[in-house]
């Protein structure tokens, strides 16, 4: 299954580094859609990628309307993370899709309110205590990709230790 990892306006270049090292290491695409909070050669990005960025599928989108012109969500299995959400992600069967695209909003306002009403359907949550406002948006994406791969199976993805063989 090929997963997309869509950031739509990121601001923190500390969990975009850490979510493009995530997206190398499970073979996930990073999409990025502009305007991001920080450029793309900030340090703290880099540093937070380590030496990662090589092995990175990423593509950048000048806009939101032009990723989802690009992309159109009635064509492609779009889901759209958010606190706001009706769906928990693990209630999702990801299992028999061929290719994912999960959006995340930026750190400080989610994803746009107009985008949720209008794909309700397909909005997922984290489950959390109530009177907090949200994880980290990097280990959001971790939570997510992993169980998008734990229903494929993790194929593709070493699952066995070197260390003790």
């Amino acid at each position: 299954m090929k997963i997309n990892v869509v950031m739509v306006e990121p601001e923190i270049p500390q969990n975009t580094g850490n979510i493009a090292r995530t997206c190398a290491a499970t073979n996930s695409k990073l999409h990025l859609v502009h305007p991001l909070g920080f450029s793309i050669s900030d340090r703290y990005l880099k540093r937070a990628g380590l030496d990662y960025w090589d092995k990175l599928e990423i593509e950048e989108h000048n806009s939101l309307k032009a990723f989802l012109e690009k992309y159109k969500p009635e064509e492609n299995n779009m889901f759209y993370a958010s606190t706001k959400a009706q769906h928990c992600y693990s209630d999702v069967d990801f299992s028999n899709l061929e290719e994912v695209f999960i959006l995340f909003g930026k750190e400080t306002k989610g994803l746009p309110e107009d985008l949720l009403q209008k794909h309700i359907d397909n909005t997922i949550r984290i489950p959390m205590k109530g009177e907090l406002r949200s994880l980290n948006l990097s280990n959001s994406v971790a939570i997510i990709v992993y169980e998008v791969l734990r229903q494929g199976g993790f194929k593709e993805l070493k699952e066995i230790s070197e260390y003790f063989n």
